[in-house]
Order: C-alpha cells, then sequence, then structure tokens
C-alpha cells in the first residue's frame, strides 16, 4: 500500500489531502515518524525518522498522531480484495508475483490482469490507492511495484 497510514488519514480528513502529512508521535517527546505522504516525502521527511527533524525539514506539516484500530480495519478490507488471488498475494511486501499455474480463482491467465484488478477492488473497497509489480520472482516484482509509485 502507498503511504499507508498517511493516505489513510488523508481520505478521512479532507483537510489533509494535498499537504504533507506525518503520522506518529509528537516532536517534543521524541516522536518518530510512522508514514509520510508523498506531499511530505517531497521535503525530505521518511519513516523512522525523528518527528523533531520532519517539522525542521518541513515546517508546515501536518501532525497527526496514529489511530491503529483504523488502519487494521482497513488493512483487513484490502487483505480481503486480495483473497481470490492469494496464490500470487505476498502480504509481507504488499507486491504481485507470477506463478507457474495458468489461472487463479478469477480465471485469469495474466498476472498483470491480477495485479489491475486487485489495484481496482482496493481503490473501491477502501478508497486507497496500491502499487503492485508483476516479476518472475518476489524481488523483481518489488522493485516493479515501486517504479511508478504511487499507484504503479
Amino acid at each position: 500500500m502507498d503511504a499507508f497510514y498517511a493516505s489513510v488519514e488523508q481520505r478521512d480528513r479532507p483537510e489533509l489531502r494535498g499537504r504533507p502529512v506525518a503520522v506518529g508521535g509528537r516532536p517534543e517527546s521524541r516522536g518518530v515518524v510512522a508514514a509520510s505522504s508523498y506531499e511530505a516525502r517531497a521535503f525530505g521527511v521518511r519513516s523512522a525518522m525523528s518527528m523533531a527533524r520532519a517539522v525542521r525539514l518541513c515546517p508546515h506539516l501536518a501532525l497527526v498522531p496514529p489511530d491503529f484500530a483504523k488502519y487494521r480495519a482497513v488493512s483487513a478490507r484490502c487483505s480481503a480484495c486480495s483473497a481470490p488471488s492469494r496464490r500470487w498475494w505476498s502480504r509481507s511486501h504488499w507486491t504481485r508475483r507470477t506463478s507457474t499455474s495458468p489461472t487463479n480463482a478469477w480465471h485469469e491467465p495474466l498476472a498483470a490482469n491480477v495485479a489491475r484488478r486487485l489495484k481496482a477492488q482496493i481503490r473501491e473497497s477502501t478508497g486507497l490507492t496500491a502499487s503492485a509489480g508483476v516479476a518472475p520472482n518476489k524481488f523483481l516484482a518489488k522493485i516493479a511495484s515501486g517504479w511508478k509509485k504511487p499507484t504503479g
């Protein structure tokens, strides 16, 4: 998923859309960035950096405390979308892989079409974008999924 925590917050809070957003702890209490929006990444804000540094890099950064219960619920909806294609699904990296089997539960012979269908279902179900990479192995699929983010 693309900038998952930040994307969920931007989806649920229209005033955050198009703005640099960081989800995480408070800068004055040694908080860290759990996730940053693509708008924040343009300023150099990255996950796992101190929130104080993130605010120095982007003074107009919108700081949002995490809501892990909400993220778990949205993640479960994304996982439910992947159920018909689980044979090719790598949940740990949210990437798509090809298989030696010519079909899947959708009876779709091409992994690229399965990836497109899965991305569309996630978008319809959650309102979020997802990236997918199709390749002969997990390593290349991960590279492919990051190639044209946020919706690669």
